[in-house]
């Protein structure tokens, strides 16, 4: 039967675009039994990656990665892979799980699987990238501090030459020393932005990278990153816990490691014993003072906007009440928003709501669709809790 394209509805558009998904997934999921098979009926032979290659018009390189998650959706992620079939995840998505679990033994990889996968529907290849480190980590706790030294032996810096005298330059770095050295980056660059600096920040950052690494020195903006740990990990009583925002957890050693650095400060967070959910930043005291920013920056940790994942450190505070509206500014009514979140507020037929109770944010589209999700609580805990915060409905 064929679409008239020229006469659906907004909403009819989305369930066709959803239905497409669904069709996609079913199809990702005959090529990855068929690459499956073929390595078996090749008896894993080298160069059945270069037979995918030529076949499917990707790199020999591409082939490869693709090679090694189909065998692992096969052997390893069997129901990930269903979920796939179903068409509530994809490759894409896969190979973030791929990524996580590949340390792990068969069988603790299989236990990950069956925890997982009835949590991939309506969750991002972020959410559910941090998902699966989640439960490594629960499921595989003392092998914690040896895949995280392992992986930072592999630290590197790449080139990728690319078109029009423009190159890519990146580096594979522990995680606390990225995170030092693009705040930085982004402080000065926000900085000469304020002093009337007409680049763009993306053009501003990548200048002052570039003049950081020929030596160029710039001063005046420490560097600030935020570092969640258990009274417990911080005394060396458990490895658990201990959370990088932006990043997600990190073994209990590398904490304490940040933690004794002379250079680090300290910041008092109370959370929630049950709920795990932020209610004190150590402080108490229009643009919001430095406590009330803090407070709700630690306690969203990232945007609020579903599948967006910027940290509320580089986020702006939104007033969920606007302030022409009479909202106060407390940290009841504030919430962290991305600069292009804030924005899309204003847009005709967009609603963001926050409730401080529950944490929940719920966004309103000019469809008329409501998603809702809330932030990860932060306090370890030793049984994944299945949740399904992240779910859609219509509006009435």
């Amino acid at each position: 039967m064929n679409t008239n394209w020229g006469t659906l509805t907004a909403d009819q558009t989305l369930e066709h675009l959803v239905a497409a998904q669904q069709e996609i997934g079913a199809a990702q999921g005959k090529m990855v039994r068929a690459m499956a098979r073929l390595n078996q009926i090749r008896r894993r032979d080298p160069t059945v990656a270069d037979e995918i290659s030529l076949e499917l018009h990707i790199t020999r390189h591409a082939a490869t990665a693709q090679l090694a998650v189909a065998d692992a959706l096969v052997t390893r992620l069997p129901r990930t892979l269903a979920e796939i079939e179903a068409g509530n995840a994809d490759l894409h998505t896969a190979g973030k799980v791929h990524e996580v679990t590949s340390a792990l033994s068969d069988d603790k990889c299989l236990e990950v699987d069956v925890l997982l996968a009835p949590r991939l529907a309506g969750r991002d290849a972020t959410q559910v990238r941090r998902a699966a480190r989640d439960l490594v980590n629960r499921i595989d706790p003392d092998g914690a501090t040896a895949r995280a030294t392992r992986r930072r032996e592999d630290r590197r810096v790449r080139i990728v030459h690319e078109d029009n005298a423009m190159a890519t330059l990146s580096a594979y770095l522990p995680v606390e020393a990225a995170a030092a050295g693009y705040t930085r980056i982004d402080r000065i660059a926000r900085q000469r932005r304020t002093g009337g600096d007409e680049r763009t920040l993306d053009q501003l950052r990548a200048d002052i990278f570039t003049d950081v690494l020929l030596g160029k020195e710039h001063g005046g903006a420490a560097a600030t990153v935020f570092l969640h740990v258990p009274i417990g990990t911080a005394l060396g009583v458990t490895e658990h816990g201990a959370v990088l925002e932006g990043h997600g957890p990190i073994p209990g050693s590398i904490a304490r490691d940040i933690l004794n650095n002379p250079a680090s400060v300290w910041k008092k967070v109370l959370t929630d014993p049950a709920s795990g959910a932020v209610r004190d930043v150590g402080r108490k005291t229009r643009r919001p003072p430095a406590a009330v920013q803090d407070f709700v920056r630690a306690r969203d940790r990232e945007c609020g906007v579903r599948h967006c994942h910027r940290p509320a450190h580089h986020s702006h505070l939104d007033h969920t009440r606007r302030w022409r509206h009479r909202g106060s500014t407390s940290t009841r009514n504030l919430h962290a928003l991305c600069p292009h979140h804030n924005r899309l507020r204003e847009q005709p037929g967009w609603e963001v709501l926050f409730d401080d109770t529950t944490g929940e944010t719920t966004i309103t589209t000019p469809a008329g669709r409501r998603y809702h999700d809330r932030p990860e609580p932060l306090d370890f805990k030793p049984e994944p809790v299945e949740r399904n915060d992240a779910s859609h409905s219509k509006a009435a």
